[in-house]
């Protein structure tokens, strides 16, 4: 009569946890899974990743954007950061790959005109100057966004999923830190202390968010500790009950491209 009484209650229901582990699998077999074992890192929100002094507010915006181009490995593409003052909604243009998809060694050019001067155009919150880790992680979902788009090809679920896949392939490529910690969305404040505005957009909440940074981690091998430290207090529980669960379902993992990140 005891059998269940003392089981664990997984982090997530079967069918979220599974979309999870098959929307990774998806990413590891469409954006480079070498780039993910070789190059790809825990992005934190801390002066290692992200230094520098700089004078204005554009200047911040530019440093931070750069360096979290080259953390998504996206580096070489045609990707323009533009004021919000002069952001202006595009037609995507179109990319031709002639190898890697990111990393180093990737050389993407727009289809068609070798000569033309058509950028990739990303922009900014400015609200979100003050709250660099809502920043960061809006730029992962942009460079996420762009980078499902050009590939063409739609998580499980299809198209009715792109928002929560973008979410993920933004932790996939190393943000997951700052994705789960910007995750709620509190909608109260004391005027003076709090601006709806600078909040980023949403489509994987906090629990689900955190099993994908937990998957990111034990696929990359890191310590649990090295996440909980950096992570809000609230979400720390949640987070090592995930890493906990998800060691032992990779390890008995039937699916190749999970099983091929780990080896």
């Amino acid at each position: 009569m005891f059998s269940g009484l003392f089981n664990s209650k997984p982090v997530l229901d079967s069918g979220s946890s599974e979309w999870i582990l098959d929307t990774f699998a998806w990413a590891l077999e469409h954006f480079e899974l070498n780039v993910f074992k070789a190059d790809t890192q825990l992005i934190l929100p801390s002066n290692e990743f992200y230094p520098g002094k700089v004078s204005s507010i554009g200047e911040m915006a530019q440093s931070v954007f750069d360096k979290t181009l080259i953390y998504a490995g996206m580096q070489h593409w045609p990707v323009q950061l533009v004021q919000p003052q002069h952001y202006q909604q595009h037609n995507l243009p179109q990319l031709s790959f002639a190898g890697a998809v990111r990393g180093a060694g990737s050389a993407p050019v727009i289809a068609g005109d070798i000569n033309t001067e058509q950028k990739i155009l990303i922009s900014y919150n400015p609200n979100q100057i003050n709250q660099p880790q809502d920043l960061i992680a809006s730029y992962a979902q942009s460079l996420s966004a762009v980078l499902i788009l050009q590939q063409g090809h739609l998580p499980p679920g299809g198209q009715e999923f792109m928002p929560q896949a973008v979410d993920l392939v933004a932790c996939f490529m190393g943000f997951g830190v700052m994705l789960a910690n910007t995750a709620y969305q509190f909608k109260g404040g004391c005027g003076s202390c709090y601006n709806p505005r600078a909040n980023r957009e949403v489509a994987l909440p906090e629990q689900e968010m955190l099993y994908c940074l937990a998957l990111f981690s034990v696929l990359k091998a890191i310590p649990a500790k090295t996440v909980l430290g950096q992570l809000k207090a609230h979400l720390k529980g949640t987070f090592k009950k995930a890493y906990k669960e998800l060691a032992q379902k990779v390890k008995h993992s039937p699916n190749p491209a999970l099983l091929a990140a780990v080896g």
